[in-house]
């Protein structure tokens, strides 16, 4: 990426993005979700948050547009809206541990 696309980038928009993706829960939820639709019960199954934090962070995530729900019967079943969001969580946590050598006790990046 140039100098040009940096300035370029939508900043405001990543930086609402990032503030929704800064709450652990809400990353949980979408690394529990996977590929697949699955209803409010497996994601607490897999995260073993309770029903109302659940409800209370795929509203957020949902209003983000990172997730959707879909009906199925009785049940919603929610989806990543798109799944490269995975993909992007997989290379910053791949970024993040390749920095982790260049840290400070507190995590924060050294430069120089």
């Amino acid at each position: 990426m140039n100098n040009t696309t940096r300035s370029k980038l939508p900043v405001n928009d990543l930086a609402g993005i990032m503030k929704i993706l800064s709450e652990p829960n809400r990353l949980r939820i979408l690394c529990s979700m996977g590929l697949e639709c699955v209803p409010v019960s497996a994601i607490i199954a897999k995260t073993g948050l309770s029903q109302t934090n659940v409800s209370f962070h795929l509203r957020s995530l949902r209003e983000a547009g990172l997730v959707k729900g879909e009906k199925r019967g009785a049940f919603i079943y929610y989806c990543l809206y798109d799944t490269q969001i995975l993909d992007i969580l997989a290379k910053l946590a791949d970024w993040q541990t390749h920095n982790a050598t260049n840290t400070t006790p507190a995590g924060k990046i050294l430069h120089g």
